[in-house]
């Protein structure tokens, strides 16, 4: 299987992001759950664009899951449930598509797959709970070579090291390298260490990239 024509770049190495390509996802969903339990300014905390410091320590491992809904819990009213937070911090988190399996199956004898994906402890058994239950796969490995979640590496995009990271792990070089992510802000920290980039903007676009 080979890249669409409109990219036109000669790659060794594809860079996956998941929320939003690979992954089914809605901030919004969050947004929303926070504003109904009491944090009527959730929006502006936390954004697919942008998103306070707290956002950023949970997703590099700097803080523990214990210190990101005690931090929750200060914003909340008393009566709120830590079981409350996590269902509506894992709103966003929505379905899989098997047809972007697929895919990742058909391309992997023509290329290295990786996973990027600025994730956290609290999501992450979230969306593997969900990727069992509704494909039977108990972790991402089984479609990729390699799987890199940024709180586990302690590094996130758009962070020109987080790339650099993967780059060294999987021993390949930026410019035989493939990005592809739904936030122009991650693609744009690609690009500045010569990783060759695609910008996914309509839900989906991931299929429609190969022939």
């Amino acid at each position: 299987m080979k890249i669409h024509s409109l990219l036109n770049t000669p790659v060794e190495t594809i860079i996956f992001d998941l929320g939003g390509v690979i992954l089914n996802i809605d901030y919004q969903l969050t947004i929303d759950a926070f504003n109904q339990l009491g944090i009527d300014n959730f929006g502006q905390l936390y954004t697919q664009a942008s998103q306070e410091g707290v956002f950023d320590d949970f997703e590099r491992g700097d803080i523990g899951e214990k210190a990101f809904l005690d931090y929750l819990t200060e914003h909340l009213p008393n009566h709120i449930t830590e079981e409350q937070i996590i269902r509506a911090w894992n709103a966003m988190l929505l379905d899989w598509d098997m047809r972007k399996f697929e895919l990742l199956n058909r391309l992997r004898p023509d290329y290295k797959t990786v996973l990027l994906s600025n994730t956290n402890s609290i999501h992450e058994q979230a969306f593997l709970y969900s990727l069992k239950q509704e494909t039977g796969f108990s972790k991402l490995d089984n479609h990729f070579d390699r799987v890199f979640l940024s709180h586990q590496i302690r590094r996130r995009k758009p962070d020109t090291e987080a790339f650099q990271y993967v780059l060294d792990a999987i021993g390949t070089d930026a410019p035989n390298t493939l990005f592809i992510d739904d936030s122009i802000q991650h693609i744009e920290g690609a690009k500045k260490i010569g990783i060759q980039t695609y910008h996914i903007t309509q839900k989906d676009e991931i299929l429609q990239l190969f022939s």
